[in-house]
């Protein structure tokens, strides 16, 4: 059975004496990616190893570029990202040498704020978390190979669907906006990620 803490033991016995380890953890929207990086971070800590989190999402495209492009109703599709950006700060993380800032993403505004956290060059893990991280189209399919370790999570459809309509109406939104959202982008992003996604090292059905 996969746990939290056999994913620790398995991702630290690949580590051996590396000073940096690029964890990539990769699924479709709702599949409990977050929650995932966030229990091994909090487990990698209480072994006595450093560790911090990249999440995709401080890569959104500005909502003003998402309106000029007509891709504001499709936000969060692989084509809304800043691709480039984001590759680049794993290559500068790869090579370990300095501090990097990183993007975050404040979610009650629904923007991307550059440089702001700061990972810094001593930390020896980095947990990239994000939707698109092993798929094979371009340019994401440039992120092949750029991480040590790879973790897929992939829900069946069913269990995606339920969780995102729980998503959006913890938000308070109303029925037709949860059907837009839901059929419109997330589901058909959940599933062209499950169809087109690069093998990982450990895939898990449900977290």
């Amino acid at each position: 059975m996969t746990t939290v803490k056999t994913i620790v033991d398995d991702l630290l016995r690949r580590a051996q004496n590396a000073r940096r380890v690029l964890l990539g953890i990769a699924g479709p929207p709702g599949a409990g990616k977050s929650t995932l990086v966030e229990a091994v971070r909090e487990r990698l800590l209480a072994r006595g190893e450093t560790a911090e989190i990249l999440p995709m999402d401080g890569f959104h495209m500005d909502n003003g570029i998402l309106a000029e492009r007509g891709l504001l109703p499709r936000k969060g599709a692989p084509e809304t990202f800043d691709a480039r950006g984001f590759i680049d700060i794993v290559e500068a993380l790869k090579r370990a040498q300095d501090e990097v800032l990183v993007p975050v993403f404040d979610r009650s505004r629904e923007i991307a704020i550059n440089a702001a956290r700061a990972i810094p060059a001593d930390t020896r893990f980095i947990l990239a978390e994000g939707n698109y991280l092993l798929l094979k189209d371009a340019p994401w399919d440039r992120l092949d190979g750029k991480f040590d370790v790879t973790i897929f999570v992939g829900p069946p459809y069913a269990v995606l669907e339920e969780r995102l309509r729980r998503r959006w109406l913890g938000y308070g939104l109303p029925e037709d906006e949860i059907q837009r959202k839901l059929y419109g982008n997330d589901l058909p992003n959940g599933k062209r990620i499950l169809e087109n996604s690069r093998p990982a090292d450990l895939t898990i059905d449900i977290f």
